[in-house]
């Protein structure tokens, strides 16, 4: 069965909550410690609406699989042509081409905003999307120690960009 990229709606977010919670609770893919509230999900979703950034979904068999978005990588007027992205998959379809529908979308929609570049930063430990990243462009472009704490241990970033 094909996969749908699309724009989310508001109706799809108990389901992306359910991927970050999962994320939050068991890997160190996302640095937060505490579960996030349909509430809070809803908000950035609204949030990103409002700016004109995208929020899309990836649908397989009638289930939303995965989900990708990208924001402000720093708020300073300067930076205003740079996004940082996240792409988030399902458990249980990970490794099925998901993450690169959404990434190549993300890719397209902010190259049509007239965006120059796009970052990513991944926990250290997360050697598949760092390869993930650079098969679809990306370059490492910095790897910086003790960044953040999860789990009982310090945790590294690694900085991956692609110019769009």
């Amino acid at each position: 069965m094909s996969t749908i990229i699309r724009q989310a709606i508001s109706e799809d977010i108990p389901a992306v909550l359910e991927i970050v919670n999962y994320e939050i609770l068991n890997t160190t893919a996302i640095w937060d410690y505490d579960l996030r509230t349909l509430d809070e999900q809803l908000a950035i979703f609204n949030e990103k609406l409002a700016k004109d950034l995208p929020f899309l979904v990836a649908e397989k068999e009638n289930k939303i699989v995965g989900f990708g978005t990208y924001g402000a990588f720093r708020f300073k007027i300067g930076y205003r042509f740079t996004v940082e992205h996240s792409v988030y998959i399902h458990k249980d379809f990970t490794g099925q081409g998901i993450g690169s529908y959404l990434l190549d979308e993300l890719i397209a929609i902010a190259r049509k905003q007239n965006l120059h570049t796009m970052i990513g930063v991944i926990d250290s430990e997360n050697i598949g999307s760092i390869a993930f990243h650079e098969r679809k462009g990306f370059k490492k472009v910095g790897h910086i120690k003790e960044t953040g704490y999860k789990f009982d241990r310090w945790l590294d970033s690694v900085f991956v960009q692609f110019m769009l």
